[in-house]
């Protein structure tokens, strides 16, 4: 499974309004399990003209991207360590985010964070509809890393060039398109109810972009290797099936559910457990597409359906540590790692859909999944997740928690542009570097941003030269978000999204 790559240099990190939602749904767990509560505060980051901006250290910024287009993509979000929009993870995290509303808006509503989260997917939706100016075009990336990723400045005064890179016919990118499909088709369902218009509008565009992705085949990473560095993709199919899934969701038009069971086996690795990541989707995948038969009695009997599900039951047999299938990628503590960049991605992952899928077996009633014969209970998926989340928030060798401003001790050396520099600081592109080298914590604290994450051994180092570690990214951020939801109330599932 592919793993964002980097080259050293790449600064910077800008993360929607969602980690709001992150740092105040983790006091919300906590106090449930009587733990200590942290000072509450919010944050709001993102690209373009913020509106209704509380944070003191943030601004207005990219506000003339896309011009050389003559489009205005200066909404959206940066991804992690630089101020570049990248397509291919800023998709995905709203697919992520689009379906943590769906499942746990309720919880959500219970700690006043719905519009905020709504606010926010909304931001990035818009973003992606100018970005998407016609049925076979798609711009995908705002911003030259090559440029950006030797300046440390802050994003409301960077002055380098903000190049576009679009995917096209003769260009094609099936990935990045078809992820844009279903972050659109998802947040149509978001949106459904409270903006009609906007969510037909969503949906017209996943639908386009869908079409476009499957009948102009072609890996984007290939197409436009620049892109390999940062988000090299390993395949197209998982992208395919999970935006077949996601329209199916938002339309029930039985076109996409025929595309799901004609292509699993081409695509899906039936039997095969995945990592759940901005590059693979298919456990998502297997695991959206099980509630179909947790929930819709009339597909009870398909057996392309099954396939999904027996292995998600797979990968959720993985995660259980009790499991004769238990996977071995977890440390003494019970951390589920997998990668030694970005380390945390995996487990929070892993959790939400272990949460998920203990959600949509309790509210069917079904109790018990056997692995390899050995019968465990749907709670004990759920008592994996709060694990998980524990971990994260502090419950760990270290003491630490890993997300910023959360708990006695948490990083504050982030690796983060805008948290490294004070606010009143007039830097240019590399004067700015007085305050990467600082021995002083960060000046701002990025609320409620998830950094990387511990190493397999158990080890942390605070540094803002710490890339792989003390990163934080958008699509963590987007999967604590639904991982928090889940575990705020006790279990229970929507029997439909629509």
């Amino acid at each position: 499974m592919g793993e964002k790559s980097k080259s050293r240099g790449c600064f910077g990190w800008f993360i929607a309004l969602i980690v709001l939602a992150a740092v105040i749904l983790a006091v919300v767990y906590m106090v449930k399990s009587k733990m200590k509560k942290p000072d509450d505060n919010d944050d709001n980051e993102a690209a373009g003209k913020l509106v209704n901006n509380t944070i003191p250290w943030r601004g207005d910024s990219g506000l003339k991207d896309g011009s050389e287009a003559n489009l205005d993509l200066s909404k959206g979000l940066y991804d992690a360590g630089d101020h570049i929009k990248f397509g291919f993870p800023m998709a995905f995290t709203a697919t992520v985010l689009s379906w943590s509303i769906l499942e746990y808006a309720d919880q959500m509503d219970a700690v006043n964070l719905l519009d905020p989260a709504k606010d926010s997917l909304k931001w990035t939706t818009d973003y992606f509809v100018t970005a998407h100016p016609s049925d076979n075009v798609l711009y995908i990336q705002v911003g030259d890393p090559e440029v950006d990723h030797p300046c440390w400045e802050r994003p409301e005064t960077m002055k380098g060039k903000r190049p576009v890179i679009k995917i096209d016919a003769d260009t094609p990118g099936t990935e990045v398109a078809a992820e844009t499909a279903a972050a659109m088709a998802s947040a149509s369902l978001v949106f459904k109810d409270s903006d009609p218009q906007y969510s037909a509008t969503l949906l017209k565009h996943a639908k386009q972009l869908f079409e476009f992705a499957d009948s102009k085949r072609g890996l984007y990473s290939v197409n436009i290797p620049e892109v390999q560095k940062f988000y090299n993709s390993t395949g197209y199919g998982d992208e395919l099936l999970w935006a077949a899934s996601w329209l199916y969701h938002a339309t029930e038009e039985k076109t996409y559910l025929d595309y799901v069971t004609k292509h699993g086996n081409e695509f899906a690795r039936f039997g095969n457990p995945t990592w759940f990541s901005w590059d693979d989707k298919l456990a998502g995948t297997q695991v959206l597409l099980s509630r179909l038969l947790f929930f819709k009695k009339d597909l009870s009997g398909s057996k392309a359906l099954a396939s999904y599900r027996g292995t998600a039951k797979a990968v959720m047999c993985g995660l259980l540590p009790k499991s004769p299938t238990a996977t071995g990628s977890r440390s003494n503590s019970g951390l589920v790692l997998v990668s030694d960049w970005n380390p945390l991605q995996q487990s929070v992952s892993a959790a939400f859909l272990a949460s998920l899928f203990s959600d949509y077996m309790l509210t069917s009633r079904i109790h018990k999944i056997s692995c390899n014969g050995k019968i465990f209970k749907a709670t004990e998926l759920r008592d994996f997740a709060k694990s998980q989340a524990d971990y994260i928030l502090g419950k760990n060798p270290m003491g630490m928690s890993f997300v910023v401003g959360y708990g006695d001790k948490y990083p504050e050396y982030i690796h983060h542009r805008g948290a490294s520099i004070p606010a009143d600081a007039t830097t240019g592109c590399l004067d700015g570097f007085k305050y990467f080298n600082s021995t002083k914590p960060n000046p701002n604290i990025a609320y409620g941003a998830l950094v990387g994450g511990p190493y397999l051994n158990e080890t942390f180092s605070d540094s803002r030269e710490n890339v792989r570690q003390n990163e934080p990214t958008t699509y963590n951020n987007a999967l604590l978000v639904g991982l928090l939801s889940s575990l705020v109330t006790t279990s229970s599932a929507l029997q439909s999204l629509k």
